[in-house]
Parts: C-alpha cells; structure tokens; sequence
C-alpha cells in the first residue's frame, strides 16, 4: 500500500478520535482538540491527493476509498454537531443526502466505463463546508446581521452544497439517460 492509501486511511481513523473529543471530552477545550483533528484530517485529503498524482501512484483502492474517507469524516462532524444541538439535522440530512447522490452517480458512471471528473463547484463545496464546520465546532461568539458566523458559513456551504450537486447531475445527463 502507497503512502497516498496510508494517509487516506489515516483520515478514517481521525474520525473517532475526533468524534471522542467533540462529543465526551470537557468542553471547551473538547471542542478545539476536535477542530484541530478535523482540521489536520481534512488537510490530509489533498495531501494525499497530491502525493498519489505526483508519484504516480493512483490506484483503484485510492479512487474508492479516498471520496469515502471524506463523506465519513464530514457526515461524522455533521451528526455529531446535530447530537450537540449546533446543527440542525434538516442541514445534515441535505449535505449527507447530495453526497450520497453524487457517489451514486459516479458509480453508475464508472460502471458505464465513464469518470466524472470533480469541478470547481465541488471545490468549492468542500473548502465552504470544512471552514463551516471548523466554525461551528469552535462556536465563535461573532454574529452578522444577528447570525453566527459559523451559521453564515454553513448557510454558503449549504447553497455551495446542492449547487455543486445540480451541477453534477447536469453534466452527467448522458450516464443517466438513455441514449438518442
């Protein structure tokens, strides 16, 4: 296994550690520990990312589990900020839910030999929810126009969300139907 895959997998052990201080240890000092995991695992996403390219070593394994690695660590800081009464699950259940519909889509395709390759609004997507929930753990006391600034940034994480998401199923028109 290529230190690419090591990395990767090093972001799925994160999240119970992670999930072990924002949820059980003293707070506030339980919620910074878990920023800074979060932090650390999901810088780790383009560390890998970039390590697997440069030294050639995409692998199969890599393209799998690497998406997967991300929808754990954000759908376990998700449910874990709804557990504490930070999120509201409706928030949860529509990041979860355009995740779930994406890597769905992108299957199909792969089984259709086609590769639907991350966009800019993807991109985009995943900076705006990670600053969110960095936001939300560290529960900043800042408000504009009354919100807290950890709201506002799930509110642009949010729209970024099921904008990337639409965009996804745009391009991807020819996986889905038939030809002709």
């Amino acid at each position: 296994m290529g230190l690419a895959n090591k990395i990767t997998i090093s972001r799925i052990l994160f999240v119970p550690i992670f999930m072990a201080f924002l949820l059980s240890a003293p707070q506030p000092l339980g919620s910074y520990v878990a920023a800074l995991i979060f932090a650390i695992a999901a810088v780790t996403d383009s560390v890998d990312g970039y390590i697997a390219r440069s030294q050639k070593q995409v692998t199969v394994f890599g393209q799998l589990i690497d998406p997967l690695a991300d929808k754990l660590l954000v759908s376990a800081a998700l449910i874990s900020l709804v557990d504490l009464g930070r999120l509201s699950a409706w928030v949860a259940v529509v990041i979860i839910a355009r995740e779930f519909a994406v890597s769905g889509l992108r299957l199909v395709a792969l089984s259709e030999n086609k590769v639907i390759p991350a966009s800019i609004w993807g991109k985009l997507k995943t900076i705006s929810q990670i600053t969110a929930i960095i936001l939300i753990i560290l529960d900043i006391p800042y408000h504009i126009f009354g919100a807290s600034i950890g709201w506002l940034a799930m509110a642009v994480a949010l729209i970024l969300t099921v904008l990337s998401g639409i965009d996804y199923f745009a391009k991807s028109r020819g996986v889905l139907l038939p030809a002709g």
